[in-house]
C-alpha cells in the first residue's frame, strides 16, 4: 500500500454537534483502509450530531474520548473537519484549541477542510502557512497571518508543522489523498 498508516492513530477533533458528516466520515475511512486508526474526540463524551449541509441533520457518533481526556502526544496526526457551526463552537472550548495547539508545536501534521481551518486561527497557528478553506474564512486566515488561496488542497509544509486544506465536500477525494500522503510522510 502506497500510503501504509498501520500504527498510526489520528486524531479527529469535532464539536459535539455541527459536523459536516461527509467531512467526517469520507477521510475517516480512507484513515482506516490505509491502515490507519481514527479516533473520535469530542468535547464531551456525549454523542455526536452530524449535519448534511448545515441544517439536515445527519448521523450521531460515539466519540472515543473528550477533547479533556486527550493528548496530542497520544496521537500521530490531527483532523478537523468542517460544518460552520462545528469549528465556530471548538473555538470556544479552550481544551479544544489547545489540543490543536498542540499538534502544531509538536511539529505533527493536521489535516483540515471547509470551515475546520477557524479552529486553528483561534489557536493561533495559521501565521506564515499557506491555506484554503470555505470562502468565508479567507479575511479570518489573512488576519490571522497566513494566506489564503481557492484550490482544491494545499499542502503547506512551511511554519513549523505540515498542513493539508481544502475547501469543501467536493474536495474530498484530493483532501484524502493528500492527507494520507502527508500522515503515511511523517
Amino acid at each position: 500500500m502506497a500510503n501504509d498508516l498501520s500504527g498510526k492513530r489520528i486524531a479527529f477533533l469535532v464539536a459535539n454537534i455541527g459536523v459536516e458528516q461527509i467531512e467526517l466520515t469520507s477521510p475517516w475511512q480512507a484513515i482506516k483502509d490505509a491502515g490507519g486508526q481514527p479516533v473520535l474526540i469530542a468535547p464531551e463524551k456525549e454523542r455526536v450530531q452530524a449535519v448534511n449541509g448545515d441544517i439536515e441533520k445527519g448521523d450521531t457518533f460515539d466519540p472515543d474520548q473528550s477533547v479533556g481526556d486527550a493528548s496530542a502526544g497520544d496521537f500521530d496526526a490531527l483532523v478537523l473537519p468542517g460544518g460552520v457551526a462545528n469549528p465556530d463552537k471548538l473555538r470556544i472550548v479552550p481544551e479544544a484549541v489547545a489540543f490543536a495547539r498542540a499538534f502544531a508545536s509538536a511539529g505533527k501534521p493536521i489535516a483540515s477542510i471547509c470551515h475546520g481551518p477557524w479552529t486553528l486561527v483561534e489557536a493561533d497557528v495559521v501565521r506564515g502557512k499557506t491555506v484554503t478553506s470555505w470562502p468565508s474564512l479567507k479575511t479570518d486566515i489573512r488576519n490571522a497571518g497566513g494566506e489564503w488561496r481557492d484550490v482544491e488542497v494545499f499542502t503547506c509544509r512551511v511554519a513549523g508543522y505540515p498542513l493539508v486544506t481544502s475547501r469543501k465536500p467536493d474536495d474530498l477525494p484530493a483532501f484524502n489523498k493528500a492527507t494520507l500522503e502527508l500522515i503515511a510522510a511523517s
